[in-house]
């Protein structure tokens, strides 16, 4: 019966940090940007279009002629 209070004891203890943890980073502002995930799908294919320019031209060449 001991150990069914440690437990509980612990589980709560660890509730506490990480609710504490939780309430801190919203107070520092961890949270508050609402607008890049709404359009950071929009730019995704952008920056994966920019990663194939910087390719070598003869792996351009040799994608063409397959």
């Amino acid at each position: 019966m001991g150990a069914l209070y440690l437990t509980i004891f612990i589980s709560l203890i660890l509730a506490l940090v990480f609710l504490v943890l939780f309430l801190s980073s919203v107070r520092n502002g961890q949270f508050e940007d609402s607008y890049t995930p709404s359009v950071r799908m929009l730019f995704e294919d952008e920056f994966n279009l920019e990663k194939e320019d910087d390719s070598p031209s003869e792996s351009k060449e040799n994608k063409q002629n397959n």
